[in-house]
C-alpha cells in the first residue's frame, strides 16, 4: 500500500484531484476597490520578469525535452504536500511522476507565470540561426553593397565626363573645334598723315649703307636726294671707308648698290655718296626745319643696330640746342657743331645719316648724335642705346651742304674772323689774346675787325639771344650762310655794346 498522497501532485489539495491545466491561486482575497487582479498589470503590480529568448531550432533538428519546471513552495495558506515516505521493506518505490509535456504548459501571458518565491528557471543555451536565412540576409546585403558601389562607380564617371565637358565650355566656349574671333581682311592704305602712312611713303626712298676699309666697318642710314642717284648721310658714317673703302647701299626692296663719295664735311657731320646704274628712285621731300614747334610730332625711320626699315616715332624737344660731337681724332679737325634739333623719338646706332620727318612726312632734320646713359656725347652712341635725348641736324642746314658737296665737293663755312680762348670759364665766349697759329686772334680785315672787336672782349649774346660758351658761339654762327648778317652783344671792360657784322665765308676740310 502506499503511502498517503504519494500518488497526488505537488501543491494540490488534499483528496482533490487536481486540473489538468491549474490556475495560479491568488494570494489575497478580492480586491472591493477593483485593483487588478494579482499577476496583471497594475499600479501595484510586481515588474514583470527579464525575458531571455529562445533560439529557433534549425530546420529537421528535434527539439530537446525541456527540464521539468520546479514546483514553486506553497505560499501562506496553501496546502502542504503530504511528503513521501520512505519506502520500507519490500514495499515498492514509488515510480516518479512524468514532467508534464512541453504542449501541455499553459499558454498564458508572461504576467501568469510569475512567482516571486519560485526559483529561477534555467536559462536555455542559445542556438544558432538557421543557415538558410543568413544565407538570404548575406546575399541582400552583397546586393545592397553592389548596388552602392555600382552607385559610386557611376557618379564618379559622371562627376568626370561633366569636368570635363565643363573644361571644355569654359575654354573654348563648346566641344568642337576652337574657332577664336578675328577681325576680318582690311584695307593696307593708312592716313597720309599717321605714323604708318608716313612710314609707308617714306620708307622705299630710305637706303642702309654698309661701309669697310682700313680695318675698319660701320653701319649706318642715308635717304635719296633726287633721281640722280645721291644720297645724303652723315660724314662719320663714312668716314670708316676712307680714300679708298667700300660702300655698299642696301634698298628698301632689297637691292643692292656700291656708291662713291661726291663730297664730305666733318665741321658739319655731313657727306653725300652717289650710286649709278639704279632707276625708278624717289627722292624724298624736304621740309622747312625752321617752322618745326617744340612739341610736333616726329617720325624716325633708320637701321638701329642693322635692323634696317626701323620706324620709331616721338616729339620735337627742343630747338637750336648746340651741341658738338666727334673729336676722336684729338687735333679738333673731326669736331662738328650743330644747331641741333632734339628729338624723344628712339634713336640708336644705325640711325646715323637717317631722316626725321615731320607729320607730313617731310624731311626736317638728319639724326646725328645722341645722349648716352653714361653722360656722353657720341653720333655713335656708345652700346648705351637711346635714353630719349636724339640730335637731328636741322634740314635747313643740311640742304645747304648738300648742295655745295654736290656742286663743289666741299661746303664753306661763315666765319666772323676771330680765335676764341676755349679754356675760358666765365659766361660767354671770350676772344683769346693770341691767334692759334701765331697770328693775331682778330683777322686783319676780317668781319670781326671791320665790326670793332677786339682781344678780350666777352661775346655774350647772338641776335639777341645768349651763348654760355665757345662751342655755342661757333654752334650759333655755322646755323647760318656767309653773307648773313649778325648782331653781337659784348662786354668790354665791364661795359656792355652791340656790333654787327656781315659772315664771311671759310672753305671747309
Amino acid at each position: 500500500m502506499s503511502a498517503p498522497g504519494a500518488d497526488a501532485p505537488v501543491g494540490a489539495g488534499h483528496g482533490t484531484t487536481p486540473p489538468a491545466v491549474e490556475q495560479p491561486k491568488p494570494l489575497h482575497d478580492p480586491d472591493p476597490y477593483s485593483t487588478p487582479p494579482y499577476g496583471e498589470p497594475g499600479p501595484w503590480a510586481p515588474a514583470p520578469p527579464v525575458q531571455h529568448p529562445v533560439a529557433t531550432p534549425a530546420h529537421g533538428v528535434p527539439m530537446g525535452t525541456p527540464p521539468a519546471a520546479p514546483q514553486a513552495a506553497p505560499g501562506p495558506g496553501a496546502p502542504h504536500p503530504a511528503p513521501q515516505a520512505p519506502a520500507g521493506p519490500g514495499a515498492p518505490a514509488a515510480a516518479p511522476e512524468p514532467a508534464p509535456a512541453a504542449q501541455d504548459a499553459p499558454a498564458a501571458g508572461p504576467w501568469a507565470r510569475y512567482d516571486p518565491w519560485a526559483a529561477p528557471a534555467a536559462v536555455a543555451p542559445l542556438q544558432q540561426a538557421d543557415p538558410v536565412e543568413e544565407d538570404v540576409r548575406r546575399r541582400r546585403g552583397r546586393r545592397r553593397r553592389a548596388l552602392v558601389g555600382g552607385a559610386l562607380v557611376i557618379a564618379l564617371v559622371s562627376g568626370v565626363v561633366g569636368g570635363v565637358v565643363g573644361v571644355q565650355l569654359e575654354r573654348n566656349g563648346g566641344v568642337g573645334a576652337v574657332e577664336l574671333p578675328q577681325a576680318g581682311v582690311e584695307a593696307p592704305d593708312r592716313d597720309p598723315d599717321s605714323v604708318a602712312g608716313i612710314a609707308a611713303q617714306a620708307l622705299p626712298s630710305v637706303v642702309t649703307l654698309h661701309v669697310s676699309g682700313g680695318g675698319k666697318a660701320g653701319t649706318g642710314t642715308g635717304f635719296v636726294l633726287d633721281d640722280r642717284g645721291h644720297i645724303l648721310t652723315n660724314d662719320h658714317v663714312i668716314q670708316p671707308a676712307g680714300k679708298n673703302g667700300d660702300i655698299t647701299v642696301t634698298f628698301h626692296s632689297g637691292d643692292t648698290a656700291e656708291a662713291t663719295v661726291v663730297g664730305r664735311d666733318s665741321g658739319y657731320d655731313l657727306a653725300v655718296v652717289r650710286v649709278k646704274g639704279v632707276r625708278g628712285l624717289t627722292p624724298l621731300p624736304l621740309g622747312n626745319s625752321d617752322n618745326v614747334q617744340v612739341g610736333d610730332p616726329v617720325v624716325a625711320i633708320g637701321a638701329p643696330f642693322d635692323l634696317a626699315g626701323t620706324v620709331t616715332s616721338g616729339i620735337i624737344s627742343a630747338r637750336e640746342r648746340p651741341i658738338t660731337a666727334g673729336g676722336e681724332n684729338g687735333d679738333g679737325s673731326d669736331v662738328s657743331y650743330v644747331d641741333a634739333l632734339q628729338t624723344d623719338a628712339p634713336i640708336n646706332p644705325g640711325n646715323s645719316g637717317g631722316p626725321l620727318l615731320d607729320g607730313k612726312g617731310r624731311v626736317v632734320g638728319i639724326n646725328s648724335a645722341i645722349r648716352s646713359a653714361d653722360g656722353g656725347l657720341d653720333p655713335e652712341g656708345g652700346q648705351s642705346g637711346s635714353i630719349g635725348l636724339g640730335f637731328a641736324i636741322p634740314i635747313n642746314q643740311g640742304k645747304r651742304v648738300a648742295e655745295e658737296l654736290i656742286e663743289h665737293g666741299k661746303a664753306s663755312h661763315p666765319v666772323i674772323g676771330i680765335t676764341l680762348d676755349m679754356a675760358y670759364s666765365g659766361d660767354g665766349a671770350r676772344v683769346a689774346a693770341e691767334g692759334g697759329d701765331g697770328g693775331p686772334p682778330v683777322s686783319t680785315g676780317g668781319p670781326g675787325a671791320k665790326a670793332g672787336i677786339r682781344p678780350g672782349d666777352v661775346i655774350t649774346k647772338v641776335d639777341g639771344r645768349p651763348v654760355h660758351s665757345g662751342e655755342e658761339l661757333i654752334v650759333k654762327t655755322r646755323a647760318h650762310r656767309p653773307g648773313d648778317r649778325l648782331e653781337l652783344t659784348l662786354k668790354r671792360n665791364g661795359e656792355e655794346r652791340t656790333v654787327s657784322l656781315v659772315l664771311g665765308s671759310s672753305d671747309g676740310d
